[in-house]
């Protein structure tokens, strides 16, 4: 830990600050204490990180998301500011060096019993963030903290955050850019390809590899970064050197195939099934080391105090050396800190923090019968948990099907006017044809059933898809463009509901599915294009019907125009049948998947 420098705030929310604990990509880690005496670690971002509003608007959503996170295997988000004009947030501060550390400067490679309990630690920590649907993206020693009771993971969430620009529209990694550090990213990361919660996996395989090794499993850097990204793409790892079963364990993490490698669950049934040889998790010189970090914790003293007993002897408020800094203290904790202003008054751009009330992702788990809802953050209520939609998609789809009775008698009944005029004569009156009055009659009747069914239709169609929306806002919390409220209501807004329910519809099956291609992604856009086409030749069809033309060929070109409509409509009748049940199935199995015990 370094001492504070002249330019450093005192305090930044409630927290005070003790020391500076480093200084990466986002910007400043402090050591500081809450007003309670708790120490975290308070990351700060860089100026010209919060000036761009793309990067606040992802920072807080992955903010949000990591909040969700829970376990003894991470490093709690505790409080946070997104709004403020520097945004900060404070997670639990881990006592204990950096794997990396550990490794490199400490001892070398750990033993097979202590990677074991490393792995297990892992494994538990990414089974937690992926359950907040966080992929971490940046698994690597320098984010896994060693203390005495095992590995803490820090940073999950950052890495998207702080690449606001490197994502397009539809998820992806724009071409050219790279997420991640080098030697600890997977293939896909590496290629700028969509990144899933298989990426944690492979870069799990690296960091264990480094744990056994001392050695990075596809080489360093030294020979330049494209032949080592090339390398991770392209090449096997080298895995010379780590022991049986760890060899193979490891090489099927590290499999270029995210759909080869295993799942969470998976590894860690397979490594509590090896050896445990029991006595402490760490070698003794390194347990030795943790216990020295711990007494310099110890010994790192507030500012606050000194700066409280200097005000009598020292310079006034204003006067010269204040808020400069001052020693405070001589021991190995000891720290330089300026000397602050009123001792609760926070530091100018810095607000208060946030409550923060941990609790398990809420579509995974519902709140007991009769329990209020955790309090709303950043502004908005919390998702409400996925709730089942097979019910509302079973009655959607069987009102579609008989939305499709009216088109079919409607189209019978043109068929056989259309006959009955090609008969006559095209400058006939359309009246004189047999049986007039009943075809006009069977016409309106079956215009009446299609709009009575239609109506039918969009009342339940906008209750699905209002839970469907609902159900993706759970899955997938923060990552939706628009309002609740505009799943339903656009649908009934002129021009704007001829784009924003695709848009809408795009975020729930994107969110539903968890990738933004595939998973019969056609069926989307088959639905979504035959409903605009249906539309607009209803609107055009709707103009005059047949019988009101004055010559028989004015009728049947009224005729066809219509029957063009009804196919189509048929068309949008059945591919929206296919989308709804595609769709409903899809978050059924998302919902039995959370449910399921043990899962990931």
């Amino acid at each position: 830990m370094d001492r504070l420098a002249p330019d450093d705030p005192g305090w930044i929310g409630n927290y005070r600050l003790l020391g500076r604990l480093g200084e990466g990509g986002m910007g400043r880690v402090y050591l500081a204490r809450s007003e309670r005496g708790r120490t975290v670690a308070v990351k700060v971002v860089q100026e010209q990180l919060a000036r761009k509003p793309d990067f606040r608007r992802r920072f807080a959503q992955e903010v949000k998301a990591a909040q969700r996170v829970g376990g003894e295997w991470t490093a709690p988000v505790l409080d946070a500011d997104t709004d403020a004009p520097t945004p900060w947030v404070a997670t639990g501060y881990v006592a204990g060096p950096s794997l990396a550390e550990v490794v490199d400067k400490q001892h070398g490679p750990l033993p097979p019993n202590s990677v074991r309990a490393l792995a297990i630690g892992l494994v538990r920590a990414l089974q937690a963030i992926h359950a907040a649907g966080l992929v971490h993206r940046d698994l690597k020693p320098s984010n896994v903290l060693v203390t005495i009771d095992g590995p803490r993971v820090i940073d999950f969430g950052i890495a998207r955050a702080l690449d606001p620009a490197m994502q397009s529209a539809d998820g992806l990694t724009m071409t050219g850019v790279v997420v991640g550090s080098p030697g600890f990213m997977s293939p896909e990361q590496v290629r700028g390809e969509r990144v899933t919660y298989a990426s944690d996996v492979f870069c799990l395989g690296a960091v264990l590899a480094y744990t056994a090794t001392g050695r990075l499993p596809f080489g360093t850097g030294e020979g330049g970064i494209h032949s080592l990204l090339f390398r991770i793409a392209s090449e096997e790892p080298d895995l010379t050197g780590i022991p049986e079963p760890w060899d193979r364990l490891i090489a099927w993490c590290l499999t270029k195939d995210p759909a080869e490698r295993p799942s969470l669950e998976d590894l860690l049934t397979y490594i509590e099934g090896m050896e445990d040889t029991g006595g402490a998790w760490l070698p003794g010189e390194v347990l030795a080391e943790l216990g020295r970090h711990a007494v310099q914790l110890l010994n790192s003293e507030d500012p606050q105090s000194h700066a409280l007993a200097g005000r009598a002897t020292g310079p006034a408020p204003g006067g010269p050396g204040w808020g400069s800094g001052a020693d405070s203290g001589s021991g190995p904790g000891a720290v330089r800190s300026p000397v602050p202003g009123p001792p609760h008054v926070p530091m100018q751009g810095f607000g208060p923090p946030l409550s923060y009330n941990p609790s398990p992702p809420p579509w995974q788990q519902s709140p007991p019968p009769g329990s209020l809802p955790p309090p709303a953050r950043y502004g908005s209520f919390p998702p409400r948990p996925a709730r089942a939609a097979r019910g509302l998609g079973t009655a959607l789809c069987v009102l579609l099907g008989l939305y499709t009775l009216p088109l079919l008698f409607r189209g019978a009944i043109l068929g056989e006017t259309y006959l009955r005029l090609t008969a006559q004569d095209s400058t006939s009156d359309p009246s004189l044809i047999s049986d007039y009055k009943l075809l006009t009659f069977a016409t309106d009747m079956a215009d009446l059933l299609e709009v009575l069914v239609g109506m039918t239709v969009a009342i339940v169609w906008t209750v699905w898809f209002q839970r469907a929306r609902h159900n993706a806002e759970a899955f997938a919390p923060g990552r939706l463009r628009y309002p609740a409220g505009m799943a339903g209501g656009s649908w009934y807004l002129p021009v704007v509901n001829f784009f924003m329910p695709k848009q809408i519809a795009n975020d729930i099956w994107t969110a539903t599915t968890g990738r933004p291609e595939g998973a019969k992604r056609w069926l989307l856009h088959t639905w979504w294009w035959s409903w605009i086409a249906y539309n607009a030749l209803f609107l055009n069809d709707s103009i005059s019907s047949w019988y009101e033309n004055d010559f028989a060929v004015g009728a049947t070109d009224d005729i066809v125009t219509a029957q063009v409509a009804n196919f189509v409509g048929f068309v949008a009748a059945v591919a929206a049948i296919v989308f709804v049940n595609r769709l409903t199935s899809l978050q059924q199995s998302r919902i039995r998947e959370a449910q399921s015990p043990g899962r990931a």
